[in-house]
């Protein structure tokens, strides 16, 4: 062998940058935050959902700390040409199947494989910067959530690795229960909290959101 031989450096392992799914509802009447629409009628309901899905795209699909994808129901409106879903040029998936937490399941099984936090888009104090400490949280944490100040959850995001963890069975969804429910799920693991946040269910948080908007 000659002396001068030189010898190539292993490569260190690609890691993969982490991903933020968008659970969205194409947004028409009829379709989306129904409850909501018992309230105020549905065209002020359906132009909420898009204003803010249309600001959270814009919100988080350029920031390069991690990758966005818009997780799509009906499975149909993944070529939809919703100006609310192009505001940041983000790929789409379409959503499985079953109640909320089938659904979010499969995103968690079938999305890439490093670190992935799912959000809805009726939360309008979502930033860049919550979901960037979301991520740095899930580096010593196996699961993180947004609680949501109804007892629910704006965010659920898992670590996936060694393995990925299935904390939604037995929910009880749509119930103050929703968040003990499934922390109960995770029993023995590591679990983090982000920042808890407020989502626009009812009339009253309707006003309360165009009071802050104000």
């Amino acid at each position: 062998m000659k002396a001068n031989a030189s010898f190539a450096r292993p490569r260190r392992p690609m890691v993969e940058r982490p991903m933020v799914a968008i659970m969205a509802k194409a947004p028409v009447c009829g379709a989306v935050k129904t409850r909501l629409a018992g309230e105020i009628g549905a065209v002020p309901a359906v132009a909420l959902t898009r204003a803010l899905t249309a600001r959270l795209v814009r919100e988080l699909a350029r920031d390069t700390r991690f990758r966005c994808v818009l997780a799509v129901s009906p499975p149909s409106a993944t070529t939809a040409r919703f100006p609310a879903w192009r505001a940041g040029c983000v790929p789409r998936t379409a959503q499985r199947r079953g109640d909320l937490g089938a659904r979010m399941q499969a995103i968690f099984n079938r999305c890439g494989t490093g670190p992935l936090a799912i959000v809805g888009t009726d939360i309008p104090g979502i930033t860049r910067e919550i979901i960037a400490d979301v991520f740095r949280r899930l580096r010593r944490a196996d699961a993180v959530f947004g609680p949501a100040e109804d007892g629910g959850y704006w965010l659920v995001g898992l670590r996936r690795r060694p393995k990925i963890l299935k904390p939604f069975a037995n929910v009880r969804w749509s119930s103050p229960h929703a968040l003990a429910d499934t922390l109960a799920n995770l029993d023995g693991h590591r679990v983090a909290f982000a920042k808890t946040l407020f989502d626009i269910d009812t009339g009253t948080d309707y006003r309360r959101h165009r009071r802050r908007s104000a």
